[in-house]
């Protein structure tokens, strides 16, 4: 399982992103975002479940340590591009 920091940085970098355009308030945060939680986070969307999009969308694609490495990379650089 994915182990979230809470940090919120992900839901604050959605312009990265198309697949979040949706989402986004206009300037890259989550419009569901309060502080470093999620609003609706019981019922977010697939694309925001780490563990459930893989299973349904990127399993055919990727192996789940490669999936979990890249995801926990994009989270390591978007809390340095923070701390800068």
């Amino acid at each position: 399982m994915f182990e979230c920091s809470i940090c919120g940085e992900c839901c604050r970098n959605l312009d990265k992103s198309d697949i979040y355009k949706d989402l986004n308030r206009g300037d890259g945060v989550c419009i569901y975002l309060d502080g470093n939680l999620c609003t609706i986070y019981e019922d977010r969307p697939l694309l925001c479940r780490i563990d459930e999009s893989y299973n349904y969308i990127f399993r055919d694609k990727i192996s789940l340590d490669e999936y979990y490495k890249m995801n926990y990379e994009v989270c390591k650089k978007l809390k340095e591009k923070r701390r800068n």
